[in-house]
């Protein structure tokens, strides 16, 4: 037989020791050329382009 706990946990706690495993919010920030909403410091997935220039070439669908 293993170790065991002595005690149960209270739930009190189990949710402190939980407190901070909550996820935040992703942090959107507007494309400087197409003004969609991207991913900060990321390539913008609507148009293409990263600080400016173009890094990707995005086909437009018909």
């Amino acid at each position: 037989m293993g170790p065991l706990p002595k005690r149960k946990v209270s739930k009190t706690r189990r949710n402190k020791r939980r407190a901070h495993d909550a996820l935040s919010r992703q942090h959107l920030v507007a494309c400087e050329e197409c003004g969609e909403y991207k991913p900060a410091h990321q390539v913008c997935p609507k148009c293409g382009v990263y600080k400016g220039r173009e890094v990707i070439t995005i086909e437009e669908e018909e």
